[in-house]
């Protein structure tokens, strides 16, 4: 059973790691960047030797440490956790190639009753591992669908972005390939849920699907593409709730309003009628001098 005093109290590792500009672009090509290979703002963040920065998404597959969900002293039961929602904040662009230090911590953990799961919220500060300066700061929430019950708060520590009541002021489009999820399975997750079809059907699905962390960086590429013409360095923040999984080969349609600088978006696969990513909120700035 979940002790929330314990995983509030949890102690992380600091986890430490270097990429390259290879890696960057081996990143890009991950969620999609490049399908057009006669469009210049997708190229550059594609080919290493633009020493582009990082694409803004990169940030939420480096230097991780969520191992508490599989410790068995967490409490949590590891094959019923997924991925709620996923947040970014950027102080500053990644750079093309680095080293990382990411310090973790649990900030917040929710009981939404016996039978209704818990909620643990955990938050990592991404570091220059040579200055020591704060290039981004993540957060994600990880449903732990058996857990629930254990005599914890009930309160959600954040609420969900509420997008606009009128019709988007525009909508991208941008197609997965097939092997998407083997492709983003090279930036370090390797669940096999994403690769190995009878694992997938085990877990319910038909067929292996795509990585919610890719979805959602899908959804950063439309706002980047949409409203700061590939230049990646104006994404100052980008937030979303997960909410269906999609199969790599569907097309992503995401639905955008802009107010100023935020950016409300959500995605959908019309094929099927699956809305795929929900609440979404962007925040742009103004690139870099």
């Amino acid at each position: 059973m979940i002790d929330a005093a314990r995983l509030l109290a949890w102690e992380f590792e600091a986890a430490v790691q270097a990429y390259t500009p290879r890696d960057a672009a081996i990143y890009a090509l991950s969620i999609g960047l490049g399908a057009d290979p006669m469009d210049a703002g997708q190229l550059r963040h594609v080919a290493p030797e633009h020493r582009p920065p990082a694409f803004p998404t990169m940030a939420t597959v480096l230097a991780r440490n969520t191992g508490f969900i599989t410790d068995p002293s967490s409490g949590i039961t590891p094959g019923m956790v997924v991925q709620g929602e996923q947040g970014l904040e950027l102080f500053q662009p990644l750079p093309p190639e680095g080293r990382l230090r990411g310090r973790s911590r649990i900030t917040d953990v929710v009981d939404k009753g016996a039978g209704k799961g818990a909620v643990i919220y955990h938050e990592t500060d991404l570091l220059d591992d040579t200055t020591g300066a704060l290039l981004a700061r993540r957060w994600a929430s990880a449903f732990a669908r058996g857990d629930g019950g254990f005599g914890g708060s009930s309160a959600a520590p954040r609420r969900p972005h509420a997008l606009p009541d009128r019709a988007p002021d525009a909508v991208v489009e941008l197609p997965t390939l097939p092997n998407a999820a083997l492709l983003y399975r090279l930036n370090g997750d390797m669940t096999p849920i994403h690769s190995d079809p009878e694992a997938a059907r085990r877990a319910g699905f038909a067929r292996p699907i795509l990585h919610g962390l890719c979805t959602y960086a899908v959804a950063a590429h439309a706002v980047i593409r949409q409203f700061c013409g590939y230049d990646s360095t104006v994404l100052r923040a980008i937030d979303a709730r997960f909410s269906a999984p999609l199969f790599p080969g569907e097309t992503i349609a995401v639905e955008l309003w802009r107010d100023g600088e935020i950016v409300s978006f959500r995605a959908l696969v019309r094929a099927r009628g699956a809305r795929v990513l929900d609440n979404g909120r962007a925040l742009l700035g103004a690139a870099p001098s």
